[in-house]
């Protein structure tokens, strides 16, 4: 028998999920938080402008599942959560870096093509 072949193109392949979470950009910002090593909740809150603390548990919850991250309880007073990159989150470390990377240098590139665009849009002689 042998291996599925998986498509993301299809809209019954299961791997269209997991692009859909990997594309989501809190999941890429919380990956690239991690990237260090482990972190606790409000660490990660703090990594992470603008991310509320509801996103952030959903968010983590859902790399949880899909074996992304681990979160590890400690039995201590007072208690303490870690979140921390699976052996198969890692493996997203580094092209969800280098995309962030890409975003950095070419913000300004798409600043004045974004402004261009809605001057464009807004002139009725020109659309």
């Amino acid at each position: 028998m042998s291996d599925p072949v998986w498509n993301v193109m299809l809209a019954s392949c299961p791997s269209r999920t997991s692009l859909a979470r990997v594309a989501n950009k809190w999941t890429a910002m919380i990956v690239i938080a991690l990237s260090d090593g482990p972190a606790r909740f409000g660490a990660i809150r703090d990594r992470v402008g603008g991310i509320s603390g509801k996103v952030l548990a959903d968010t983590l919850r859902d790399l949880e599942r899909d074996g992304l991250l681990t979160r590890t309880a400690y039995d201590e007073m007072p208690p303490r959560v870690e979140y921390e990159l699976t052996l198969l989150g890692l493996t997203l470390r580094e092209p969800l870096t280098a995309l962030g990377r890409w975003a950095e240098h070419h913000i300004e590139e798409v600043l004045v093509a974004r402004d261009a665009y809605d001057q464009r849009s807004a002139d009725p002689v020109t659309s």
